[in-house]
């Protein structure tokens, strides 16, 4: 049975992570154009879900923070409700996570953004995914949101 962990947008990632946390793959989330602005590719996000055994999808809970854009947040919220509402479709169970509590189970209260990256590079070193700094900062995201479904303890190692 695989778990996914998702952050959403689009720069985000999807992981595919065995019941006992070994890592399967990861996605840069898949994106189209739509005029100068990037969409997700919803049709891109079932290819990559489909034909797995998916036991459960865990996709980060996202809201609008003080000093964004008002286009920025759209986009965002759209994308974040595109991949929820295509994950619902398919009839994979769906959990919403908050960073807050991703991160807790993580040990990254009070961290900067880089200390997902340094969590994920710690519990898998062999994958050199995570040495890309924007990419491999969505992918450690979605492995850690990943991980807090799981309940392995990632605090420690």
């Amino acid at each position: 049975m695989i778990i996914i962990g998702i952050d959403p947008g689009c720069t985000g990632s999807i992981v595919l992570l065995s019941e006992n946390g070994c890592y399967i793959a990861g996605h840069p989330m898949p994106v189209v154009k739509n005029g100068k602005s990037p969409r997700v590719n919803g049709a891109a996000v079932a290819a990559i879900l489909n034909g797995h055994d998916i036991k459960h999808v865990y996709l980060e809970s996202v809201h609008a923070m003080p000093a964004q854009g008002v286009s920025s947040v759209f986009t965002f919220g759209h994308a974040a409700g595109l991949v929820e509402g295509v994950v619902t479709g398919m009839g994979y169970p769906l959990t919403l996570v908050t960073p807050q509590a991703w991160k807790k189970s993580a040990g990254l209260i009070g961290s900067d953004k880089d200390a997902a990256r340094s969590r994920a590079i710690q519990l898998y070193p062999g994958l050199r995914s995570l040495d890309m700094k924007g990419k491999g900062q969505a992918l450690a995201d979605s492995i850690l949101i990943a991980l807090h479904g799981i309940g392995l303890d990632t605090k420690s190692k």
